[in-house]
């Protein structure tokens, strides 16, 4: 059953985001979620340039330490932050990193869900172990009602990790983001914190 409770309760006092750290995972994971470090900034880095040809057209990860560091400082924001999936055995290699933006409270409680994967551990079913984790952290500790990734049409292992999770079609957003200099059109997927919950309880 997934707990759902205001930030503020976690703590007694208002808190980021980025200071709630996902639970440990269950038992056999081959990954584990935690916050973004300005440590990993190397292996992060390392991990889009050597993911280029995985990544694009779909999305383009920082690749300089500028960038890096521009998203490191989004990642503590009130409505913004960023969770790695590293491997159970070396936390320091990333399997995967998830962004949870534009974090809106009051009555939407709702945010926008983007990943990618680092080709040096895909195709091993982590980006779907980690997805498992994200959800019960967002629905779980950041108190979230909907979660919504939007995805390019043409991009099918994206869409089958959303759909393997539990996300719905909602729509088509024609030219909805610009990416890599053009404009592109987007499928919007969503679930939210009761589907969640069905998915979990016993059946």
């Amino acid at each position: 059953m997934l707990r759902r409770r205001p930030l503020a309760a976690v703590a007694g006092v208002s808190v980021r985001p980025a200071e709630l750290e996902p639970e440990a995972p269950p038992a056999g994971s081959r990954v584990a979620l935690r916050v973004l470090e300005r440590g990993d900034r190397e292996e992060f880095l390392a991990l889009a340039r050597e993911s280029r040809e995985l990544h694009r057209p779909w999305t383009y990860p920082p690749e300089r330490t500028d960038q890096f560091d521009d998203l490191f400082a989004r990642s503590r924001r009130d409505d913004f932050v960023c969770l790695l999936a590293c491997l159970s055995e070396d936390e320091r290699q990333i399997a995967g990193v998830f962004t949870i933006s534009q974090i809106v409270r009051g009555a939407f409680q709702s945010a926008y869900l983007g990943y990618y994967a680092n080709a040096r551990h895909a195709n091993r079913g982590l980006m779907r172990e980690a997805m498992e984790q994200l959800l019960d952290h967002a629905f779980g500790a950041l108190a979230l009602h909907r979660l919504e990734a939007n995805i390019q049409p043409g991009n099918q292992p994206s869409i089958a990790l959303a759909r393997g999770a539990g996300f719905r079609l909602e729509g088509f957003s024609p030219r909805y983001l610009l990416i890599g200099g053009q404009w592109r059109d987007h499928e919007r997927y969503a679930i939210t914190a009761d589907e969640r919950a069905a998915q979990k309880s016993p059946s």
